[in-house]
C-alpha cells in the first residue's frame, strides 16, 4: 500500500450524495488497496470512475448477508500483509451497513483497524436539526413492523437525548405518525433528505406537523429523521 497506511482493515467513509466530498485519502486507497470489499461492487466501480482513479486490487462484495461468512478471509488477508479496504455504499462503514463483523474479527485476531473519516448522514443530520447537539445517540432503522415500531418507540420515551433514525421514503409517514402516537404530536423533530445533493431538504418542526407533510408530499431520497 502507497501513502500513510499500514497493512490492516482500513474503513473509509465514501460521500453521501456530493462526490466532491471524496478525501484525497479515499482516491489513494481505492487505487492503492490490495483487496477492496465494497457493499456493492458495481457502485463503488462507479464511485472510482467518476473520482478518475483505478481500482488495482482485488473486488469482494460484502453485504449483510454474507459478512459474517467473508469476515475472516479478509482478516486473514490483512494478517499477511495486504492492506483491505472496507467501503460502503456511502457514509461511514458499520453504521447501519457492512463492517462490524470484519473490525469484531480483526480486534479479536489483533490485527490492526484504523479509518479514513468522512462524510456520515447521521453527524450531518443532527448537525442540520437544529436540535441538541451535546448528548444524542444513533438508532439505526425504526423496524418495519407496525407492533415492533411501536414497542420500540415505547421503550425509547424517557430517552433524554436526541435520537437519529434512518428511514426509507415510502416508510416515512407511517414511522413519523408512530413517533408522535408514542412521544406527542408537539415533540421537536426534523426529516432531511438528500443530504449534499441538488435537491438537499430539512424540514423543522412538530412530529405531528411533520408526518402529515409526509403523507401528503410522499418525500422521496436518502432519509434522516432527529428527534
Amino acid at each position: 500500500m502507497t501513502g500513510d497506511l499500514e497493512p490492516g482493515i482500513v474503513l473509509a467513509a465514501t460521500p453521501i450524495g456530493n462526490v466532491g466530498d471524496a478525501s484525497a485519502r479515499l482516491r489513494e486507497a481505492l487505487e492503492g488497496a490490495e483487496v477492496v470489499a465494497a457493499e456493492d461492487t458495481r457502485r463503488l466501480r462507479d464511485l472510482a470512475s467518476r473520482l478518475g482513479v483505478e481500482v488495482t486490487g482485488r473486488l469482494v462484495a460484502v453485504h449483510d448477508h454474507n459478512e459474517a461468512d467473508r469476515a475472516d478471509a479478509l482478516v486473514a488477508a490483512a494478517s499477511e500483509g495486504a492492506t483491505v479496504l472496507v467501503v460502503s455504499d456511502a457514509g461511514m462503514p458499520t453504521v447501519s451497513d457492512p463492517g462490524f463483523r470484519i473490525v469484531e474479527a480483526a480486534a479479536a485476531a489483533g490485527v490492526p483497524v484504523t479509518a479514513l473519516p468522512g462524510p456520515s448522514a447521521a453527524l450531518t443530520a443532527l448537525a442540520l436539526s437544529g436540535l441538541p447537539t451535546d448528548r444524542f445517540c444513533f438508532e439505526g432503522f425504526p423496524p418495519r413492523k407496525a407492533g415492533e415500531r411501536a414497542s420500540t418507540f415505547a421503550a425509547l420515551t424517557a430517552e433524554p437525548r436526541t435520537m437519529v433514525f434512518f428511514e426509507a421514503p415510502h416508510r416515512l409517514a407511517a414511522t413519523l405518525t408512530a413517533m408522535a402516537e408514542a412521544w406527542g404530536g408537539d415533540r421537536p423533530a426534523a426529516v432531511s433528505r438528500e443530504l449534499t445533493k441538488t435537491y438537499e431538504e430539512t424540514r423543522r418542526g412538530p412530529l405531528a406537523t411533520l408526518a402529515a407533510w409526509a403523507e401528503a408530499e410522499s418525500p422521496r431520497g436518502e432519509i434522516v429523521i432527529t428527534v
